[in-house]
């Protein structure tokens, strides 16, 4: 594992801090665990936001926040994880962006800032604390990062793309 430094430890709590919660909100997406809708009410949601289908998107963020936060939590395939977190924390803060920065108005402060975290991680490595320390970093290489990161803002775009693509026809279906 080789010497520990300060910013191994570090890391280490920004990478279960954060994962632990995200990993949490995917649960309440995906099982309805800590009291969240389970696939189903996070569908209907998703559907009132206007991402179509609902069933497949929730089930899309849920399994990115929950296995991207338990990937960053544990150290393991860290790049893949942070990618997932970040992406996912991308759509949501495009989302609350029409409510300003601040959380306290729904807005994008809370997802922007989380998914700004996960890809400094992607970044940064997840520490000699880790389980990718422990696999020899089979699934860290830097070449990995690379590609993690660069899928995040095309997988963010396609999503909201779509997203205001629905809600225009939405609209567009009203008005006629």
């Amino acid at each position: 594992m080789g010497c520990v430094r300060a910013g191994d430890v570090a890391v280490l709590a920004v990478r279960v801090g954060v994962g632990a919660t995200i990993f949490a909100h995917g649960a309440q997406k995906l099982f309805g665990w800590f009291g969240g809708g389970g696939l189903k009410g996070t569908a209907k949601g998703f559907e009132g936001m206007g991402y179509r289908p609902g069933e497949t998107t929730a089930l899309a963020a849920g399994l990115s926040e929950a296995a991207g936060g338990a990937s960053l939590a544990l150290g393991l395939a860290t790049p893949a994880g942070a990618a997932a977190v970040a992406g996912a924390m991308g759509v949501a803060a495009e989302m609350h962006s029409a409510n300003g920065f601040f959380n306290t108005e729904g807005g994008l402060e809370y997802p922007a800032l989380i998914g700004l975290t996960a890809a400094s991680v992607a970044v940064s490595g997840p520490g000699r604390i880790s389980l990718d320390e422990v696999t020899g970093h089979a699934f860290d290489r830097p070449w990995m990062r690379a590609a993690a990161l660069a899928s995040v803002v095309p997988a963010i775009s396609f999503v909201v793309a779509r997203r205001r693509r629905a809600l225009a026809e939405e609209a567009a279906a009203e008005n006629a």
